[in-house]
């Protein structure tokens, strides 16, 4: 990612309807609302400029059309963590929250801190991941639809009819499930053929995993350490203790990557008995007297930093590279 230059700062807080803008004239603050439409980004452009370094937070959908077309004008667009923003007004012991207040937030830390600009996904990248939402609201009605069948079941008195309608119901999102799976899959196919290659080298990695993890790490390659992508997956530890009397359990932070923390958690299953450094990773823990939960997350980052580590090389898994690498010393 390239670093941003120092441009005059606009701070953007983004909701579904109005865009509150803060910038500044002279040195001193000015507000504006605008639509969260195109009439109100060319509105928003002609009262602060396309060259500015425009500050917003990631809001789900609702900051993606702001963002493109921003970036299309040729500005610098960051597009922050709410959480980070949260804690740096928290941290200036903020009273009170507005849309106004929050845009002027988001304008002063643009000028206190280092960021990186926001580049929009390849186009492929952004449709997989509109299949895989539409799979994953799929399978959320799947699981509906059988419950009903299953409570309808267990009623002393039931229509066939209606048991008949939901079993046609299940069938087709079954059918819609798979279809889209596989659209999916052809078309991370298409465009990691080799990086698709490279993960299912690793035991415990299937093709469905290698495509998901590709799509949410992107390629990796945003990324310059493996850590980083074990962040983005919500898999790092977090630690929580205190002087001599607060011992916390350890946990994983579980900030973004839902989805691929599912997957990769089922992965870690098969992993632990084929793959030769995740089974000894397992066994090891074990043997310290660690539950097999703990353990089977400990193998989930073993298959993020084998997958960051052959991506990057371009080398498939090597079960001995950990004996070859000892003897080469």
């Amino acid at each position: 990612m390239t670093p941003l230059l120092p441009l005059p700062v606009v701070g953007i807080d983004v909701s579904k309807a109005p865009l509150a803008v803060c910038y500044l004239v002279n040195d001193q603050a000015k507000h504006l609302e605008v639509s969260n439409s195109k009439a109100g980004f060319q509105q928003l452009v002609k009262a602060c400029g396309a060259h500015c370094r425009f500050m917003m937070e990631a809001t789900g959908t609702y900051n993606l059309a702001l963002a493109y077309y921003l970036h299309e004008q040729g500005g610098q667009v960051a597009v922050l963590n709410p959480l980070v923003i949260k804690r740096f007004i928290q941290m200036h012991l903020s009273k009170g929250k507005s849309d106004r207040k929050d845009a002027q937030w988001l304008l002063r830390y643009g000028q206190q801190q280092p960021l990186k600009v926001w580049q929009p996904d390849e186009t492929v990248l952004v449709e997989c991941r509109q299949l895989e939402q539409v799979t994953e609201q799929l399978l959320k009605q799947k699981v509906m639809v059988s419950n009903a069948r299953e409570a309808l079941q267990q009623q002393p008195i039931g229509s066939k009819l209606a048991l008949k309608r939901l079993q046609q119901t299940l069938k087709t999102l079954t059918q819609q499930v798979a279809a889209v799976e596989a659209e999916l899959l052809a078309l991370l196919e298409q465009r990691f053929a080799a990086e698709m290659t490279l993960l299912c080298s690793i035991p415990g990695i299937g093709r469905k995993t290698a495509g998901m993890l590709l799509l949410f790490a992107g390629g990796f390659t945003h990324f310059d350490n493996y850590r980083q992508v074990i962040a983005m997956a919500g898999l790092s530890p977090r630690e929580h203790t205190s002087g001599t009397s607060i011992r916390g359990k350890v946990r994983i932070t579980k900030m973004g990557g839902g989805l691929i923390r599912g997957k990769l958690f089922m992965c870690s299953f098969s992993a632990k008995k084929t793959n030769a450094a995740c089974a000894a990773l397992f066994d090891r823990l074990v043997a310290k007297g660690k539950n097999k939960k703990l353990a089977l997350i400990a193998v989930c980052n073993k298959l993020l930093k084998q997958a960051f580590a052959i991506i990057k090389s371009g080398v498939p898994y090597q079960a001995d590279f950990t004996s070859k690498r000892a003897l080469k010393a």
